[in-house]
Parts: structure tokens; sequence; C-alpha cells
């Protein structure tokens, strides 16, 4: 299966890191808690996997489309 890229869903604030790389996670769990616009939107894992990168860190901003995380198989 690979790697796979998180991409950010909007414009958004980077609010909360909840993994860091190495971290094993299952499908649905909260990477990271991005805010837009006074609302908190949590990016969740798309698959079970590893951690591999984290791409962002706290307070940055992100735009659309942009990889935020990267998960291995």
């Amino acid at each position: 299966m690979g790697e796979m890229p998180v991409l950010s869903e909007l414009n958004a604030v980077v609010l909360k890191i909840e993994v860091a790389p190495g971290d094993r996670v299952e499908e649905g769990d909260t990477l990271i808690v991005l805010e837009s616009m006074k609302m908190e939107i949590p990016v969740a894992a798309p698959r079970a996997g590893t951690v591999a990168a984290i791409l962002v860190e706290e307070k940055q901003t992100v735009a659309e489309g942009q990889r935020i995380a990267v998960l291995a198989a």
C-alpha cells in the first residue's frame, strides 16, 4: 500500500497536532485539528497505519489540498 498523503480539506490554521511520527493510528483517529472561522475541524486518518511524517506546525496556516501529514502502511 505504501505511503498515503493526508490533505487539508480547507484553508485553515493548525490548532493542534494530536499524533507524532511513529505513532500507530486506526482509520478515523484524529491526526490534526484545524481551525477555520472559529470552528474546530478534526482531520481523521483515512486508513490504519503508522504516521510517517507531520508536515505542518501548530499555528501554521494551511491551504486547501495542502499535504499536512503522511501515513505509511
